[in-house]
Formats: structure tokens, C-alpha cells, sequence
């Protein structure tokens, strides 16, 4: 056992999201035992009616750190494996905790859906992280584990079955039924407002390779309507492509390119086939057309945070999440025309019920890696953990990945 009091904290178990993480480890694991975990937060008061609220017996460690105190988030990092943080918007909130995990060598993972926040935290803290031996592993919920882990899981099936990987990828969304909450929408305003103040942030969110070292193929844009005939079925495109696209693409070079130098990937919303799928397809394309334009708008973003969204913290109800799901089509086809499809799924609300799950199990599956297989740095959740965390994915987490060709 690690000299660490702690396997894993949560951080930021006062919020929404965090809450539903302690639950998850509290029902899975219960409080002493096989996890040794704790609740973190800046307010020790709503800390402790959290725990009330989810049922936590007096046992569970409440941890008081505030995010703009490095001091305690040094303290706190020292204390633990692996920190779970889920205090977003990153890029306001994020970097203090990100520095003492990179500084004393502690283990990291987020939520973080903040490709420009990203970018920049490789470029300060990559060669810290590897210096002192922490893990930091962005993306570890509905964006991106399923997108990143999902293509992983189909490169394996093509080298298992052709010996290979399928040069082409497309990533498609079969159903997705579920909710956005306040913290989501605060991290879109929040990028869309460092957008404004430096236009390169715009450009990166365009890049499918911003996070990676190095360029690959031209790649497909999925910002217009098309038709996948061999699927049978039209496609629009999807809102998380712009994070999830550029993750897949540093998990291959972080991985040392298994999927080879010309792979090309996209992710799209699938419409149906025939007249009616063209039409929701292209619906769809005006209605997120018309939805940027607004977001663009500073008056709309003004009001938005006035009067319309939910605060931060705030999220879909329990009903909402247990009846949530997702399905993802994964379709890989080889240089000579051989192809095989493959099928990701989760069993509750994608942005939190799944979510939630994903985030904790990274956790405890990134403390189970050596860190010979996964030294310090920066990495991807599939650049990180691969077949280890699909397993433990589809044991603990409701998800699912099966070949279906």
C-alpha cells in the first residue's frame, strides 16, 4: 500500500458533479476498506451537508483546500494517490490544483472539455509532471472516454482481426438522451469568451491536432450534413467533436501512432436514412448554426448567464439521469476496404449519471498502473490506461464495448 493517506480525493464534492462521484465510490466501495478515499472541497460546513446528504458515515475524511491557495492544494496533493477534481471551468479555477499535483508528484484526473485551457497546461507543466512522476489525465468523462477508449477499442479488434488498423475512423452518435447543466455551460461561455480576447484559441478549437506534437493527415472538418451510405444513414454534426477529435489524436501519438501516421477520424450526429434523415440532419446543422451565432453574441452571452442557465452545481435530476444513455457507432475501414464496426454505450445521463462513474473508476484504474507502463506527464485516458480501463469500464462504470461485425 502507497505511503499516501489517501488512494483518491475528490475535489470539489460540493458541486454537482463531484457530489455524484462521492456517491458512486460510497455505493461501490463503501466508506473503509478496499478504497481509501475522502471529500475535498473549499467549505468545510457544505462538505459535511454533503456527506449528510449522500449518506457518508462520520468515518469519510472532509478535507477543507480552496482552489486560490496554493499552500493547501500542496497539502491536500500530498495527501493523496489521485486527486478526482471536477471544479470547473478549468481554465478559471483549474491551473493551482493542476501546478501542486505536477510540483509533488501526484496523480490527476478532470473532466476538462477545455481544449484551449489544455493546450496550454502541456505546454507549462508536461515536463514538470514528468520530472516529478504525476499522472495528469485530461478528459475523463462522456468527453472523452468513451470517444477515446472507443477507438482504441476498435484499433485492438482490427489488429486482432486483420492484423492491422483501419486507417479510417468515423465516430457516430446512435442516441444520446441527456441533459447539459450550469458547470458545462459556464466552460462553453468561458471558452467563447477567451476566444474573444485572443483569436488563436479560435483557431486551436478548429485544429484536430491542437493537443498533439505532431501534425497528421488532412482530416475530415464534420461541420456540414452528409450521408454514410454503407451505414445507411445521414449524419450532422456533433457539439463535443471539436474536444473529443483532437484527444483521439494525441492518444495515437502519444501511443507512438498504432493507428498509424494517415489515420483520419470525425464524430457526427447519425439523422436516419432516407428524405427524413437528410431533413433532421440539415435541421440540425441550422438549429447549432444559429445556436453559435447567439454564443457568439456578447448581449446573448449576457443574458444567458443573467436569467437563463442553471448555476454551476446545479444538473439533471435523479429520474433524468437514471433514464439517461448514450450509443456510439465506431466504423473502421482499411486501406483495401476491409472494415468492422463497433458499438460504445453507457447506461445513464451521458454529461453526469455516466460521467460521474467514468471519472472514479479512471481514478482507481490510473493507481493500478505501474507507472513502467505510465510514467509522468500529461496523457489521455486510452494513451494512459488502454485494455485496463475498458475492462474496468464495463465491471464497474455501466459501460459497453462490443464488436458488432
Amino acid at each position: 500500500m502507497s505511503a499516501q493517506e489517501f488512494d483518491v480525493v475528490v475535489y470539489g464534492a460540493t458541486g454537482f458533479t463531484g457530489r455524484l462521484v462521492a456517491e458512486h465510490l460510497l455505493k461501490t466501495y463503501g466508506a473503509e476498506g478496499q478504497v481509501r478515499w475522502a471529500m475535498a472541497g473549499r467549505d468545510l460546513a457544505k462538505l459535511r451537508a454533503v456527506a449528510a446528504e449522500i449518506g457518508a458515515p462520520a468515518s469519510v475524511p472532509l478535507i477543507e483546500a480552496n482552489a486560490r491557495d496554493s499552500a493547501s492544494l500542496e497539502a491536500l496533493a500530498k495527501r493523496a494517490r489521485t486527486i478526482i477534481t471536477t471544479v470547473g471551468p478549468y481554465q478559471l479555477y483549474g491551473e493551482p490544483l493542476l501546478a501542486a499535483c505536477a510540483k509533488v508528484g501526484t496523480d490527476y484526473v478532470d473532466l476538462c472539455g477545455e481544449p484551449n485551457w489544455m493546450q496550454a497546461m502541456i505546454a507549462k507543466y508536461d515536463a514538470a509532471a514528468k520530472q516529478s512522476g504525476a499522472r495528469i489525465v485530461f478528459s475523463c468523462g462522456f468527453d472523452s472516454i468513451p470517444f477515446d477508449c472507443g477507438v482504441w477499442f476498435l484499433q485492438q479488434q482490427a489488429r486482432q482481426r486483420f492484423g492491422a488498423p483501419a486507417q479510417r475512423v468515423r465516430g457516430r452518435v446512435r442516441k444520446m438522451k441527456g441533459t447539459f447543466s450550469g458547470g458545462t455551460m459556464a466552460s462553453m461561455l468561458a471558452t467563447l469568451d477567451a476566444a474573444k480576447r485572443d483569436p488563436s484559441i479560435g483557431a486551436a478549437m478548429l485544429d484536430p491536432f491542437a493537443l498533439s506534437p505532431a501534425r497528421g493527415a488532412d482530416q475530415p472538418k464534420g461541420d456540414s450534413v452528409i450521408e454514410d451510405a454503407d451505414i445507411g444513414s445521414w449524419a450532422a454534426p456533433f457539439v463535443m467533436a471539436a474536444i473529443n477529435t483532437k484527444n483521439v489524436h494525441r492518444t495515437n501519438a502519444l501511443a507512438g501512432y498504432p493507428y498509424g501516421r494517415e489515420f483520419t477520424y470525425d464524430e457526427m450526429m447519425m439523422t436516419g436514412g432516407g428524405a427524413a434523415g437528410e431533413k433532421r440532419a440539415r435541421g440540425m446543422l441550422s438549429q447549432s448554426r444559429t445556436q453559435n451565432a447567439l454564443l457568439n453574441f456578447a448581449p446573448t452571452r449576457a443574458l444567458l448567464r443573467q436569467f437563463a442557465l442553471p448555476k454551476p452545481g446545479q444538473g439533471p435530476n435523479k429520474e433524468q439521469r437514471e433514464t439517461g444513455m448514450f450509443d456510439v457507432l465506431y466504423v473502421g475501414n482499411l486501406a483495401d476496404g476491409r472494415a468492422l464496426r463497433v458499438g460504445v454505450s453507457g447506461d445513464k445521463d451521458p454529461g453526469y449519471g455516466s460521467t460521474s462513474k467514468m471519472i472514479a473508476e479512471a481514478a482507481l484504474c490510473l493507481n493500478d498502473t505501474p507507472r513502467e507502463t505510465t510514467p509522468g506527464g500529461i496523457w489521455t485516458p486510452a494513451a494512459a490506461m488502454g485494455d485496463a480501463l475498458i475492462a474496468r469500464l464495463e465491471q464497474r462504470a455501466g459501460l459497453k464495448f462490443k464488436l458488432e461485425n
